[in-house]
């Protein structure tokens, strides 16, 4: 067997492990975003105040994401940098995931276990995730990413068959699905996946034993954030800046197409809520095809393609608005949107100056996103008062553009340095 054929195996044996922990993760998070708010709004009446509590997981991964991604970076231990923290993580999240229908009597009582559970699930979200730059080679991420994408992706339509089957007649398994996936797959982990021997892992420790002092090991996310604010390059800062944007723009026209739907389409609520299904068939088609092409003609590149197309998806949807023409359109988006929700992730790994700061550089990715996932249905709301119902997918496509201005910056900068193909 050739060197390059073990590298390989590694590869898809990773990478079906890093799926395995990202789907187990995912199936919680999408059943928690689907059926707590019904467990707030037997308390609470007010729209606003269940949509803040909601967003308490997002704010709490802003500020936990990269604190964690960094602690795991700077973790030495017999079993790898990543391990330890999802063995000891995701049997506790698994566990407050759990818990979450039995507090339902109680409003205090709710929110504690709601923010329990964040807090624990959102501490160890990125270092799964970081597993892939650690074994997977930079020329082979977009593809690993895929399969992680997909595996995400078909979470939703899991959530979707417990909420049918189960929620109304059998509460407390429906939560308990998941959480059993989550334990099961954190043992398939725990007795497969020593992170160690990852080629990341070995690179950092040489990097360790490179340095005069100890301390060299320690790198802190207060030195990796400005150094990213500051340098001439601007690389990596306009890309964070353009998966806040990007993020804002694929939230907004998630969470507010049912209204949209009701309001210029004239559909029920139910039909309305309906859009979207097709989109997300077609985003898991589209995922693996443009992680290819990325490889092939550069992640750059396709990123910007795929963002175009789905800014001009949503202005075919403002054109041709009809319910056919929406899902039409929310598919062709969500097809486009895949190049940059595949290869983003990886452009900004591969421009981290050094292995030992991936896990921290995941946690940025995070925060950028959940930061555009938060504030971005806001923002077009916001335009959406001043242009109507209407023009809502018009609105969503003019955030989308201006992403794509800085995905482009980030490319000329790149072909400047004659380093497009890396990243």
């Amino acid at each position: 067997m050739t060197l390059a054929t073990r590298r390989a195996g590694t590869g898809r044996r990773i990478t079906f492990f890093v799926a395995l922990a990202v789907f187990a993760q995912e199936s919680t998070w999408n059943l928690y975003e689907s059926q707590v708010p019904p467990l707030l709004g037997a308390h609470l009446g007010s729209a606003a105040l269940i949509g803040l509590l909601m967003g308490m997981d997002n704010l709490l991964g802003i500020f936990v994401q990269p604190w964690m991604g960094n602690r795991s970076d700077n973790t030495r231990t017999s079993w790898g940098r990543r391990i330890p923290y999802l063995v000891a993580g995701m049997p506790v999240a698994a566990l407050l995931f759990v818990a979450i229908p039995f507090t339902a009597g109680s409003l205090p009582l709710l929110i504690l276990a709601m923010f329990s559970y964040a807090l624990v699930a959102n501490s160890f979200k990125p270092i799964a995730e970081s597993l892939l730059p650690d074994f997977i080679s930079p020329a082979r991420r977009s593809r690993a990413n895929a399969v992680v994408k997909i595996a995400s992706s078909i979470t939703v339509i899991v959530s979707a068959l417990i909420s049918l089957f189960l929620v109304d007649d059998h509460p407390n398994l429906s939560f308990a699905i998941p959480a059993v996936l989550m334990v099961v797959s954190v043992a398939v982990l725990a007795a497969k996946v020593r992170d160690s021997r990852s080629p990341a892992y070995r690179a950092a420790v040489e990097e360790d034993r490179a340095g005069d002092e100890p301390a060299v090991a320690k790198v802190r996310v207060r030195d990796i954030v400005p150094d990213i604010v500051t340098d001439r390059d601007r690389s990596r800062l306009l890309l964070i800046v353009s998966i806040f944007l990007f993020g804002g723009a694929w939230a907004a026209s998630r969470s507010l197409v049912t209204s949209y739907g009701m309001a210029a389409l004239d559909l029920s609520r139910g039909d309305a809520g309906g859009l979207t299904l097709p989109s997300g068939v077609a985003f898991i088609l589209a995922a693996f095809p443009v992680a290819m092409l990325a490889e092939r003609f550069g992640r750059l590149r396709v990123m910007i393609a795929g963002m175009t197309v789905f800014a001009a998806a949503m202005v075919l949807g403002t054109v041709v608005q009809t319910a056919t023409g929406t899902v039409v359109a929310l598919c062709v988006a969500s097809a486009g949107a895949s190049a940059f929700l595949v290869n983003a992730v990886v452009v900004l790994w591969n421009l981290a100056p050094s292995d030992r700061v991936v896990g921290t550089y995941t946690g940025l990715y995070t925060v950028g996103w959940a930061g555009g996932g938060f504030l971005g249905p806001a923002l077009v709301g916001g335009m959406v008062d001043l242009t109507g119902w209407p023009l809502m997918l018009l609105d969503v496509a003019v955030v989308a553009l201006v992403a794509v201005l800085a995905v482009a910056r980030v490319w000329a900068l790149q072909r400047r340095s004659a380093t497009d193909r890396a990243v």
